[in-house]
This record gives structure tokens, sequence and C-alpha cells, in this order.
């Protein structure tokens, strides 16, 4: 057998050591090779390469064993490998938590903040405080903002209501980890885990709340965009209160449904409005423009106020041309369980990546 393909092969038994500690979090030899199917002597130098990276440890509990009993078996777990660093920047604060490779939230810090300008003094302080001198292999970033895909920062865009500012998360986190900083916008996480939920390929979500977004999820992928802003729908044209066709944005604005000097929707005023069937009219609109360009199996509505008056925009899409069905959000905290997910499993893949021959 060639080099190559020995290394080779000892590169996937030790992927599939380290994934079955990842899962069962404490397994003996004996029975790692049941569960990974491989050879007793092949988990045996598994468990042994693993050892000496410092990926895997020992960790001093045995098996019962001896006087006819059998082997003594030694008990291996994942060692201190290190968390993943996991960050939600919302109008209500920025909040900091610690993932581990067994899925383990470690530590979570939350700090409310009086307005988006203050985000960038208070995001390093969260993250100091959720890592505690923690070895930290990666973060990733959730941000009610767009964000820029090539970047990672974040843009101003017209009537975005929870502008932060030419924030760079990359930057600022960069100092707290060895490994790459992700970022994407809290819709696009959202849907994500969304999609891992229902197993659903297709689909449009559709967030309504104090501001209003989208992520398209085709052939199971989350679609961004050239730049990352697929989906800013704020200025997508639809059906006005008068029946003329106007921004979606402005048709909260004509109906006196805004925060005082914000574009960001007055969610209270908008679920006591007798105007429900006027803005499920103009969402109509919006979900005709998705159909027709994605041609989504389902249209998913989130937010804070979409769910609530999901009557009323069923009964407004029922209208259109082209059916589509309209379904609530299953996902609570989608955006903060979508970015854990992706986390988790970037800090998985990093482990086995750990693990291959240098």
């Amino acid at each position: 057998m060639t080099k190559p393909s020995q290394e080779l092969l000892r590169s996937i038994s030790d992927e599939h050591v380290l994934r079955a500690l990842m899962s069962a979090r404490r397994l003996t030899r004996a029975e790692l090779a049941v569960v990974t199917g491989l050879s007793k002597p092949t988990v045996g130098e598994s468990v042994r390469r693993l050892e000496e990276l410092g990926l895997v440890a020992d960790t001093g509990e045995r098996t019962p064993g001896g006087r006819g009993k059998g082997r003594v078996g030694s008990f291996y777990s994942l060692a201190d490998v290190g968390v993943a660093l996991v960050v939600t920047i919302a109008h209500d604060g920025v909040t900091a938590s610690c993932v581990d490779a067994y899925g383990d939230s470690v530590s979570r810090v939350h700090s409310p903040i009086g307005g988006p300008a203050e985000v960038a003094s208070v995001l390093p302080i969260a993250a100091v405080e959720a890592v505690a001198g923690q070895h930290v292999r990666l973060a990733v970033v959730s941000a009610a903002d767009p964000v820029d895909r090539h970047t990672g920062r974040l843009v101003q865009l017209p009537d975005s209501p929870f502008l932060v500012g030419a924030l760079d998360p990359v930057e600022v986190l960069r100092p707290f980890l060895s490994g790459p900083v992700i970022v994407d916008n809290d819709v696009n996480w959202a849907a994500q885990a969304e999609q891992a939920s229902s197993g659903v390929s297709d689909f449009a979500y559709l967030y309504l709340g104090e501001g209003l977004g989208c992520a398209v999820v085709s052939d199971g992928e989350v679609r961004r965009g050239h730049s990352g802003l697929a989906g800013e729908i704020s200025h997508l044209i639809t059906v006005g209160p008068s029946g003329a066709a106007v921004p979606f944005i402005e048709v909260f604005g004509e109906l006196g449904l805004r925060q005082a000097g914000s574009t960001a929707i007055d969610v209270a005023r908008l679920l006591e409005s007798p105007d429900l069937d006027v803005v499920a009219r103009a969402i109509g609109g919006v979900v005709t423009a998705l159909v027709t360009l994605a041609d989504p199996e389902v249209v998913v509505v989130g937010g804070t106020w979409g769910p609530l008056v999901l009557d009323e925009i069923t009964a407004a899409c029922d209208r259109l041309p082209r059916h589509v069905v309209v379904a609530a959000a299953s996902v609570s905290s989608p955006s903060f369980v979508g970015a854990q997910a992706h986390a988790l499993e970037q800090l998985r893949n990093a482990l086995v990546e750990a693990s291959r021959p240098r």
C-alpha cells in the first residue's frame, strides 16, 4: 500500500473515532470499534494518534473487569479541544455564548444596549465575558443588519431600522480566537434553522418584525446574491393602501404604523390596527414576487408579528394567481439556533481538520 493511501485510511479512521466521541461523549476502544465499524487494532492506533495530537484523552474511568469478567476497558473522550463563539447582534442587545464540540452551551452573556450606536463598544466586552479564557477556534455572528458576504461588514441600506453603522465584527472578534469569523444576517440564520427543522429544500422565509426581511432557500441552500444583500425586501414594490404601487416599507408609513422618528414597525400599534387586511394585501404582493422569481414550495412566516396575523396573510395569498402554501415558522429563537448549529458544525469540522497529517 502506498504512503498516500495509508495516510488517507488513517485520516478516515481518525475522523470516525472523533465523530463517534462527539456524539457519544465517552467510549471505550471496544465500543468505538462497534460504533465505527473499524477493527480494534485500527481504533487503538487512531486513539493513540489522537491522544498525541491533544484531541482525545483518557478520562481515567474504567469498565468493571478482572477475575473472569474480561479485560478492564478505559473510557476515552474529547480532550479540552476548544469551543466556538456564537454572537447575536439585535435591537435588544448583544448575546455571546460558547458551544463545545458536544453541542453544549458552556457560557452565555447578554448585554443590553440603549441603541445601535452602542454595539461597537458592547460587542468586545460581551465576547470577553463569554470566552472567559477558553480556547476559541472560530466565531459565528448573526446581525440584524444587512451583511456584506465577502467581508463580513455590516451594510447600511436606506430605511433599515437597526443601523449599527460600519461595524466590522470580523475585526472586533479576531483577537479572541484562532480561526475564522463567519458573519451573516439574522434572517438567513433563521431560514437555516427552519430548513434543518422542516427538511424542506425550497422555501422563502419572510421575516415580519420591527424590520422586514426575507431569505430564499433553494435546493437546501440560502441564496445570498452577489454581495449578500438578497432578500432585502423593504423596497420591493407592492400594492399600497390606496391601491397604487409603492415600496413595501412605505405601506407602514402611510398607515401610521412606524415607530416615532424611525422606519421600524410599531408592532403593538399594528396588531391593534383596523388596517390589517391592507397590510396583508401588501404582503400578498411581496409573496407574489417571491413565487414568481423563486418558485418556493412554501412561504414560512416568522418574526415578532408575522405569525400572529397568519390568517390574514393566508387569506390574501389565497387570492393570488399562483397558489403557495403559507405556514408559520416553527423554530423558537431561530437566528440563534441557526447560528449555533452552524458554529457546532464548523467546530467539529475544525477538529477533524486538526487531526489530518501535516
